[in-house]
């Protein structure tokens, strides 16, 4: 089996069906050429979701500021403005004699700047720090330039300027940069899982989320992360300033000492409950069931087609809004969901043409196309990818949401990439606040432990268990004497069986074997992902695929005026036997296919389940955020375009409601920290000019004026950040420590 980049296919791909194969890096704008340099780091770092979300989100905006700066209408989103308690100050700058030219130096030494600073300690650090050089000097600039005072009017100075706030932003803004993004609290409740072994005999919690201890772990990214055991991933991120996210979307929780901040509470998912009581604890079992079937479908000799061409497939019904709802949308037995098809492509008026595959293949295609494996830019940059194609696309005009004048290549993309940046950063916080906070288990993680209580279908069978594994005729059986599973001496008899995807052991060589569907222990089951990753490395709850996804399609949609790909259709072809990587195929040459932005979402999120990655308790809560974070991510960032200067609600005061003293303090006395405001709960954290956390306290207020204490013992003399936060209260005062 030859095999090809998925990132390479897809350009190649859209390239090809767009006519586009003669479209050239100079026809692009210098913020499209910074994107396409950031993506491409991306792809040579570190699989980090929630880091490269946040690196998305400040290169859009330092390429937008340095824009917006020379705009008579625009407003700047951080300078001259105080974001996340940082003040980033901004005087103005003259008209220089060419706005454009002036534009494109300034947008290309802010990304430069902060691009080089973000990326020098990555894997890829060698090649990507010689490719912000090259596309610097490719575009005339001097990297030697490295003044900050742009009061002379120099454009470079000014970028630089910018770059230098973002750093110091993002310094303080929580996610812990300077400490390499290391986890400050968070610690698991369950001992790993040895997937290598058979069932999950160690588990302690069914519904917290359980690490793997792996001979190997390579990252989706393909790099090769030492020690056995990958810690949760930026469990702790909701405390990151986001951009759309505000305090009312905010719940505050409180977990050994350490506040959890959750954006878009979607509320706990379903818990299993050991005496197998209520509701919730069967559709926890159901969801998982569906996992385990679902991966019944990876079998393109089943003889099961499907017609995956939009006539089939997308053009979803409203999700539903409750756990039982989920039932009616998604298809237990035979896969997919509730999607109807679309009559006719508008752009067209004709039929979109049937295109009839194993279903196998489609899933498996599926899986992996959306997986974001070795050589991807994680699930935010994969978007960017798709926007960037559809800026290509020679039917589409560059009008903001579809109407008015058609904008110059550099407005476009630098507030294009300000909303949708601004959306996938929002998406990282919430999600993965609420994956920190819920802490919820993984499919491989609950079927082998429900396997290995037994089945909870019948009291009258033998190793029957209220929360064990349903049985499930032709899909979930009991194990009975003369089974090719029972064991020379019997030993697995009365153990649970899947009727599934069999797994790695039956893959010696993935360019040229498949392993197949069919019955093997449930205490072996494993997830349709390579054999060194498995599962990412964080809590299920919620699909961060299907957040990211549904975000970005209600961006690009309100973005284009569009609901629909340019043209009607998107595709990406998957050619036979040289597109999967886990193991051979596909069977056949196929081509995924998506009439809308939504429908190319929707297929995103089905492809996790497929995937082993999530049951549906993950995916339609994130669809629903999704949603959400979409629509409020691109209606702020259109108030900045429209020059309407938003409040920054997620910013801290000036300090209005707290009093700190003695400031300055010496070093070993206690600092007071005086809460005028009447709040439930609030958070105060102590923290270095630098970002560094020094102190941080969940304190209940039960009157006000309440006192907190703080010991400055150990702490070094210097000045301080004091933050308090609550419920519809956040405010910061600087102190002075002194020996």
């Amino acid at each position: 089996m030859r095999m090809v980049s998925k990132h390479l296919v897809f350009l190649f791909a859209v390239l090809f069906s767009f006519g586009l194969a003669d479209v050239a890096p100079a026809q692009h704008s210098v913020a499209r050429q910074w994107n396409e340099a950031l993506l491409e780091a991306i792809r040579n770092d570190f699989a980090r979701p929630t880091v490269h979300a946040r690196n998305l989100f400040h290169v859009s905006v330092a390429m937008y500021d340095a824009w917006a700066a020379y705009d008579a209408v625009a407003e700047p989103y951080l300078l001259g403005h105080t974001v996340g308690g940082f003040t980033a100050p901004f005087n103005g700058v003259s008209v220089p004699a060419d706005v454009q030219a002036a534009r494109e130096e300034a947008v290309s030494y802010a990304a430069y700047r902060l691009l080089t600073h973000r990326f020098r300690h990555s894997p890829g650090a060698t090649a990507s720090l010689a490719r912000f050089d090259s596309l610097m000097l490719g575009l005339g600039y001097d990297p030697a330039i490295t003044s900050t005072d742009y009061a002379g009017g120099s454009p470079a100075a000014l970028g630089n300027y910018l770059a230098e706030c973002l750093i110091q932003f993002g310094l303080q803004d929580g996610a812990n940069e300077q400490g390499g993004y290391a986890n400050v609290a968070y610690e698991p409740v369950n001992p790993p899982l040895a997937p290598a072994l058979p069932g999950n005999p160690d588990l302690i919690d069914p519904n917290r989320w359980q690490p793997l201890a792996l001979d190997i772990f390579i990252d989706q990214a393909g790099n090769v992360i030492p020690g056995r055991t990958p810690p949760f991933l930026s469990p702790e991120w909701g405390q990151v300033t986001p951009f759309s996210l505000t305090e009312a979307d905010r719940t505050l929780y409180g977990r050994d000492d350490f506040s959890y901040w959750v954006y878009h509470d979607p509320g706990a998912p379903p818990l299993l409950d050991m005496n197998g009581a209520g509701a919730m604890s069967e559709a926890y079992q159901w969801s998982f069931l569906l996992v385990a079937v679902w991966s019944s479908h990876l079998d393109p000799s089943d003889g099961v087609l499907w017609d995956i061409s939009p006539a089939s497939i997308g053009n979803n019904p409203p999700f539903p809004q409750t756990v039982a709802g989920y039932r009616d949308f998604y298809d237990l037995l035979e896969g997919g969901d509730a999607g109807r098809g679309h009559a006719v492509n508008p752009r067209t008026g004709r039929p979109y043409t049937p295109q009839y595959v194993p279903r196998g293949d489609y899933a498996r295609v599926l899986a992996e196309f959306w997986a974001d494996g070795p050589e991807s830019e994680t699930p935010p940059g994969h978007w960017f990818t798709i926007l960037n194609y559809v800026n290509d696309h020679p039917l589409f005009e560059k009008r903001f949401r579809g109407a008015g004048p058609i904008l110059d290549a550099l407005a476009w993309d630098v507030k294009a990439y300000l909303a949708l940046a601004g959306a996938m950063h929002d998406v990282a916080v919430a999600v993965w606040g609420i994956k920190g906070w819920y802490d919820y288990i993984r499919p491989i993680s609950a079927i082998r432990s429900m396997a290995d209580r037994g089945q909870s279908t019948d009291p009258a069978l033998p190793r029957y268990h209220p929360a064990g594994l349903p049985l499930m005729e032709g899909m979930v059986e009991m194990v009975e004497d003369g089974d090719p599973l029972a064991g020379e001496g019997g030993e697995h008899v009365g153990k649970i069986k899947l009727y599934t995807w069999q797994g790695p052991d039956f893959i010696a060589d993935p360019a040229t074997d498949e392993a197949g569907v069919g019955w093997i222990l449930a205490e072996r089951w494993w997830p349709y992902q390579r054999p060194t990753f498995i599962t990412p490395p964080f809590a299920g709850y919620v699909s961060g695929h299907s957040t990211f996804s549904r975000a970005a399609a209600e961006v690009m949609t309100l973005l284009t005026g569009d609901a629909y790909f340019p043209g009607g259709m998107s595709e990406f072809p998957a050619p036979r036997n040289a597109f999967l990587v886990f193991e051979e195929g596909p069977s056949v040459d196929l081509t995924l296919q998506w009439a809308t932005y939504r429908d190319a979402s929707d297929q995103c999120s089905l492809s996790r389940i497929w995937g082993g990655i999530h049951p549906p308790a993950d995916d339609i809560p994130g669809r629903l955020i999704g949603e959400q974070i979409g629509v409020d991510a691109f209606r702020l960032a259109e108030r900045y375009f429209m020059g309407e200067v938003p409040g920054s609600p997620s910013a801290p005061g000036d300090g209005a409601g707290i009093t700190v003293f003695p400031n300055p303090v010496p070093s070993g006395a206690v600092l007071n920290v005086e809460v005028k405001e009447a709040v439930s709960d609030v958070l105060l954290q102590l923290y270095t000019l630098q970002g560094r956390l020094m102190g941080t306290r969940l304190v209940p207020i039960t009157h006000t004026p309440q006192r907190i204490t703080l010991d400055t013992r150990g702490l070094a003399a210097g000045l301080y950040l004091v933050r308090v936060s609550g419920r519809d209260f956040h405010a910061s005062r600087g102190v002075v420590i002194v020996k």
